[in-house]
């Protein structure tokens, strides 16, 4: 993953919440009714006390018998000034509930959105470096954190605070001795809050590492659940697991210790400064220095201070576990991708021929394999409607060449060669690879790969049903297209067969078919986005013999277009699959040693005709 800024904030600081202004500022006006009812909720609250005073000191105390009628009056008109304060405050505190509430929920799934189409944008080397399961956590678990603190701790703080303030001066206006040794109480309580805050923003942080470790580990193992129980691990993962959840659970037990002694000593030194109040105004009452509806007015607002304290100690901890979870999902925003658009792409020109493929002078090293060369000053044209296969022993560098064509990663540019038994030079090099002239890292992402149609070794089938499967690739194909697609690839038949036909759910990565059903699947897919550029790996690897032939026949009909010919470059291990290519190209350890026809390479009796001969000898 990409480094971060220097500038960033310290890990798990509040400020780190600044980085969900620029998902808060499209929101101002939804912002500022939200902060408008919130001030109106803190004044309806802090005009009860004031209302209580003159209940009290008007309605009860005092009077005579003679004008107990008017003594009712009054009673009733402060019982409806009281009412009237509740109703206020019930209105603003609704219409700040939901106004906060909707902008939380709004925030949150436009988070969720930014990062999960950044991570999509990725290229692979970002996966080589990054769990699914660290990226799911991110997902759920983090933004779950922010929505609760958009969308309610952030408000309650808010309204506390203001409330809290109010209370201050109020109480300053009315008492001011009760105020100084307040605000003395007050600073006793903020400053070891402080304190221990900075604990629970560590531990917070460290917490959510542990579930997000758990999630990396539960994702990675129920996508491989057959090989899990095939060795027969399923008690081993198990322990594996449980060994994360409980390290989770260990660093969750200190946050939560941390935080519960920061909620004891805010409550304990809340209740010493309440009851200290309140026995000297008690006090006061006594010795007739304030009457009974100041003291009531008095004690309520320390009352209404020493919660808003209370609530804005428990609002803290919540801001320091959003700001960690923040900080997390801005760390996937902030990984740049090295393969990106440039910054005026240009077009594709093309003739309807197929496309014209030059890889010139190629050098690759993988990211995670800088030392090893995937591929060495590999040079290749394809003319167009040229079918081109690649073969070779296993990382000889064969899936590079369709990953390098299609962009994931880019070609290695200035680099030197360091490769063991080469001579050494200083001279920069620099390769490129060419789609009718055109330099591919000219051309925007989305028109290269628009432009290519790609049949995976491992055919990847989505939790959805099979026309939409085939669809994938033209989602504005008709339904007749995808059945054509489907009857070419000699896969209509076993579609048909399902219980829904083509509307049958295929399952999670295509769980109800079988190997073979599913390779045909992709190569509808393929067949129906009809690309100039045909890009082949393995795809007859998961079939049986009889399937291989049907199919080995679609491909060969699928590398002609219907207004053209198309370009194919065909990976294959089975040499059988291959022969009638226009041309075949041996690979060894990512040069090209041997390319031609197949009859002109078993003529040669080199590495083409050693691997052939084990072949069709077995």
């Amino acid at each position: 993953m990409a480094s971060i800024p220097s500038s960033h904030p310290a890990r798990g600081a509040p400020r780190s919440l600044t980085g969900l202004f620029p998902f808060l500022r499209p929101y101002r006006i939804h912002i500022l009714l939200s902060g408008v009812f919130l001030v109106l909720a803190a004044l309806a609250t802090l005009a009860f006390p004031m209302a209580l005073r003159g209940l009290i000191d008007g309605g009860l105390v005092g009077g005579s018998a003679s004008d107990k009628g008017a003594q009712a009056m009054a009673l009733r008109g402060h019982f409806e000034a009281l009412f009237a304060v509740a109703v206020a405050l019930g209105v603003f505190s609704a219409a700040r509930f939901y106004m906060v509430s909707w902008l939380g929920e709004r925030v949150t799934a436009d988070l969720r959105n930014a990062v999960y189409g950044h991570v999509l944008r990725q290229s692979p080397q970002f996966f080589e470096t990054t769990q699914t399961g660290e990226v799911l956590s991110r997902l759920t678990a983090d933004t779950t954190l922010v929505q609760t603190v958009v969308g309610s701790s952030l408000s309650m703080g808010l309204r506390n605070a203001v409330m809290g303030i109010g209370a201050l001066a109020m109480l300053v206006w009315t008492n001011p001795y009760v105020m100084s040794v307040v605000l003395l109480a007050v600073v006793l309580v903020v400053l070891p809050t402080m304190w221990i805050g900075r604990r629970v923003r560590r531990l917070s942080r460290d917490s959510q590492d542990r579930v997000a470790d758990s999630s990396a580990i539960a994702a990675e193992v129920l996508n491989a659940v057959p090989v899990v129980q095939s060795h027969a691990a399923e008690p081993r993962e198990t322990a594996r697991f449980m060994r994360a959840t409980e390290n989770a659970f260990q660093a969750a037990i200190q946050r939560t210790r941390a935080r519960a002694v920061l909620v004891a000593f805010i409550i304990i030194a809340n209740a010493a400064l309440l009851l200290w109040g309140l026995y000297r105004g008690t006090e006061a009452v006594l010795a007739g220095e304030m009457s009974a509806g100041h003291l009531g007015q008095t004690v309520v607002y320390v009352i209404l201070l020493a919660g808003a304290v209370a609530v804005l100690g428990e609002v803290y901890g919540d801001l320091l576990r959003a700001a960690g979870a923040t900080e997390r999902l801005m760390e996937l925003l902030a990984s740049r991708s090295p393969v990106a658009d440039p910054a005026t792409p240009r077009d594709l020109p093309t003739s309807g021929q197929g496309l014209e493929v030059q890889f010139d002078n190629v050098w690759f090293h993988y990211p995670s394999r800088p030392e090893q060369a995937a591929l060495q000053g590999f040079s290749l044209h394809l003319a167009p409607g040229e079918t081109v296969a690649l073969v070779g022993a296993s990382g000889a560098g064969k899936t590079t060449v369709l990953q390098l064509l299609q962009r994931f990663y880019d070609v290695d540019v200035d680099a030197q060669s360091n490769i063991p038994g080469a001579p050494g030079t200083s001279a920069p090099r620099q390769g490129r690879i060419l789609l009718n002239g055109v330099d591919i890292r000219d051309m925007a992402l989305g028109t290269l790969r628009a432009h290519t149609g790609t049949v995976p070794q491992d055919a990847v089938i989505f939790s959805a049903s099979a026309l939409e499967n085939i669809r994938y690739g033209r989602p504005e194909a008709t339904d007749d297209e995808v059945v054509a697609a489907a009857r070419a690839a000699f896969a209509h038949d076993f579609l048909m067969a399902l219980p829904d036909g083509y509307a049958t759910f295929l399952g999670e990565r295509g769980v109800r078919l079988s190997g073979g059903q599913r390779q045909r699947i992709a190569i509808a897919r393929a067949m129906l986005k009809n690309p100039p550029l045909l890009l082949l790996d393995e795809a007859t690897s998961a079939l049986d013999a009889e399937s291989e032939r049907m199919v080995q026949a679609a491909l060969d009909t699928a590398m002609q277009r219907h207004t053209g010919r198309r370009t194919t470059l065909v990976i294959a291990h089975r040499l059988a699959t291959v022969q009638n290519a226009d041309r075949i190209v041996v690979l060894d350890h990512g040069r090209i040693v041997e390319q031609g026809t197949h009859t002109s390479l078993l003529a040669q009796g080199g590495v083409y005709a050693r691997l052939a001969a084990l072949q069709f000898a077995a």
